[in-house]
């Protein structure tokens, strides 16, 4: 790494440029995806990993236009289901950073199962939510992480259920990393996308993403009049009861930065396939398969 935020690799200078399509976001104006968007870029960039060094697996929803504007491998999954296909390139090849690309409505609502599972496995996969309380794709109806008294086009009166919360969810689930980031903070949220994607395990990073078109009331200036950093009150990462309390704060403060952390074996680990190496890098002949087969038959 070289120094301003630039990377060198293989004499390929890898910058937040290099991730460049001939396309331009449609998103709308203001919207958070902007501050996701390039904080992701800028992390990959600082952590030298270029467009053929990795692979984004985005789901549906605003988040999952992504796609068009990143130029590095990518897969687009059905509604819910980045997860399957994220674990399912892991395991082809356990050496490539896979990264999940997911919308709160996309990771906890027809995902949400996937999700569980995935954390108590923990694979080496860094997921990304973009948490706005909405399904923006569809014109703003509530999500499960929108809060109550909420009103939106599918709940008109105000929402009345208690919402999905990523952070106690992912802790208790079985993550082995989770964080919080907030979408106008792109210096701080890039540092916290390098932690997770450098994290080994199964890595949950819930940014507050504000809708500028269909939430009028948790905006930027929201957040920032109550959000405040972990970090700053020299909170240590390392207990789930307290990582819990943490997470379950939301009011007139809500906290941002690494709630819970731990070291532990991964999926990947504790596979028997992989055990010989890199599955895309074996070999296999007819005999071979012919040998598998009477495994089975």
């Amino acid at each position: 790494m070289v120094s301003g935020g630039v990377s060198r690799k293989n004499d390929m200078t890898i910058t937040a440029d290099s991730f460049k399509t001939g396309f331009l976001p449609t998103w709308c104006p203001g919207c958070g995806d902007f501050g996701i968007w390039m904080s992701l870029k800028d992390a990959l960039a600082k952590l030298t990993i270029g467009p053929d060094d990795g692979l984004l697996v985005y789901g549906i929803g605003c988040h999952g236009n992504m796609y068009d504007w990143m130029n590095i491998y990518g897969c687009a999954g059905l509604h819910g289901r980045t997860l399957p296909i994220a674990q399912g390139a892991k395991l082809a090849n356990h050496k490539l950073p896979v990264i999940v690309v997911s919308g709160d409505g996309d990771c906890l609502g027809e995902g949400g199962n996937h999700f569980m599972h995935a954390a108590k496995r923990n694979p080496d996969l860094t997921v990304i939510i973009h948490d706005n309380q909405v399904y923006g794709l569809t014109t703003g109806q509530a999500s499960p992480t929108a809060k109550q008294g909420f009103k939106t086009k599918s709940t008109p009166e105000g929402v009345e259920d208690e919402p999905v919360n990523p952070l106690a969810l992912a802790i208790t689930s079985g993550a082995t990393f989770v964080a919080r980031g907030f979408a106008g903070d792109i210096p701080g949220l890039t540092q916290l996308i390098i932690q997770a994607i450098s994290h080994k395990g199964f890595a949950v990073l819930d940014v507050l993403q504000p809708c500028a078109t269909f939430d009028k009331v948790h905006t930027y200036g929201w957040y920032r009049q109550r959000l405040y950093k972990l970090e700053a009150e020299n909170y240590a990462p390392d207990h789930k009861l307290r990582a819990i309390e943490r997470a379950m704060e939301w009011g007139d403060r809500i906290p941002t930065g690494i709630f819970y952390k731990e070291e532990r074996s991964t999926s990947e680990d504790r596979e028997p396939a992989l055990a010989g190496g890199v599955l895309v890098h074996s070999q296999s002949d007819e005999m071979c398969i012919d040998e598998l087969l009477k495994e089975f038959i």
